[in-house]
């Protein structure tokens, strides 16, 4: 049974405070998810201030590509400092986390369709490690580099690897509606379109419009819900509002 979490960048750093880490929140979230009974766990981490921020100042997106290797390497070097503390943090609660650097192991055509390698993150997984990988840039036909989100890996991942459950842990308690409670369910984009909008800081990759639409194509249920239900989610309970 693959689950599949991601970490969303403005739970693990300060997201309008550029390549600052929220040390506490990571913490919690590493001893949670060592503490859970999980098999064949899949980790994806967002950018958040580290890869949000440089891709903004290098006016890159998951569309408008860049071929300057500085500017990539900005954005690629940010990811992979945040990675480096998501994996510390990991081990430190003795999680057997390895990275996948998605920069070397995808590609987009010239329509944007995605290919990602995850051969190695099988192997992983029945190796007995947890594959962490991250939000990034990506190559792109005709494009040079665009930016690869952690929303798209996780869509991406759970098709791939006929992940059972995926869960997207974001800074609020579920998708919100217009007095801020939370949805319980929604299985149609149109349902929730009014009232979703996107983040009030710096990001790339569509807020919660996008991580909304991403996981309604997937063929398995998926759940946005924040911090304090990551334990539920991965004890396989429901957590805040489940998406298809």
């Amino acid at each position: 049974m693959v689950t599949v979490l991601k970490l969303g960048g403005s739970v693990i750093t300060e997201k309008d405070r550029p390549e600052t880490l929220d040390g506490d929140a990571l913490t919690a979230l590493s001893a949670a998810i060592a503490a859970a009974d999980v098999a064949d766990l899949v980790i994806v981490h967002g950018g958040g201030s580290f890869g949000h921020h440089h891709a903004a100042e290098q006016g890159v997106s998951a569309s408008e590509g860049i071929r300057d290797v500085d500017g990539v390497m900005a954005v690629h070097g940010a990811m992979t400092t945040l990675n480096r503390f998501v994996l510390s943090r990991l081990h430190a609660q003795d999680v057997p986390a390895l990275p996948v650097h998605p920069l070397s192991a995808a590609a987009r055509d010239a329509d944007g369709g995605l290919s990602l390698m995850t051969d190695q993150v099988s192997t992983m997984l029945d190796e007995g490690f947890v594959p962490v990988l991250h939000g990034d840039g990506v190559v792109h036909a005709g494009e040079g580099v665009t930016v690869l989100s952690g929303d798209e890996i996780v869509t991406a991942l759970a098709g791939a690897l006929d992940a059972d459950r995926v869960g997207l842990c974001s800074t609020v308690p579920g998708v919100l509606d217009g007095d801020d409670e939370v949805i319980p369910r929604i299985d149609r984009f149109e349902e929730v379109a009014d009232v979703l909008g996107v983040s009030d800081a710096t990001d790339v990759t569509g807020g919660m419009a996008a991580k909304v639409r991403e996981l309604l194509a997937l063929g398995s249920p998926a759940y946005v819900f924040g911090p304090d239900d990551v334990e539920s989610f991965l004890a396989g309970k429901d957590a805040g509002t489940r998406i298809g």
